[in-house]
C-alpha cells in the first residue's frame, strides 16, 4: 500500500532545521486539519492554498510532492 503524502512529509521533520521543507513538515505536524490520508496532488494543493498560512510558497509543496512521487516509485 502506498503511503500518504503526510506520512512522507513527516520524514522531513526536523525541529532544528531552517530548510523550507523541514519547516513545512513541522508546521503540517501541528495542523490538526491536514488531510493525513491523502495522496492526490490536486486535493492536497487545494487544501494548502486555502488553509495553510504557514506555507510561504506553494513551490515548497510542489518540490516536496515531487520527492514523494520519486521515492514512492522505488
Amino acid at each position: 500500500m502506498r503511503r500518504s503524502f503526510y506520512e512522507f512529509l513527516m520524514t522531513l521533520r526536523n525541529a532544528d532545521s531552517v530548510e523550507p521543507e523541514a519547516e513545512f513538515a513541522n508546521n503540517a505536524f501541528h495542523d490538526t486539519s491536514f488531510p493525513k490520508q491523502e495522496q492526490n496532488y490536486q486535493k492536497l494543493s487545494e487544501y494548502l492554498e486555502l488553509n495553510a498560512g504557514y506555507l510561504p510558497s506553494m513551490t515548497i509543496f510542489d518540490e516536496a510532492f515531487q520527492k514523494y512521487q520519486e521515492i514512492d516509485k522505488k
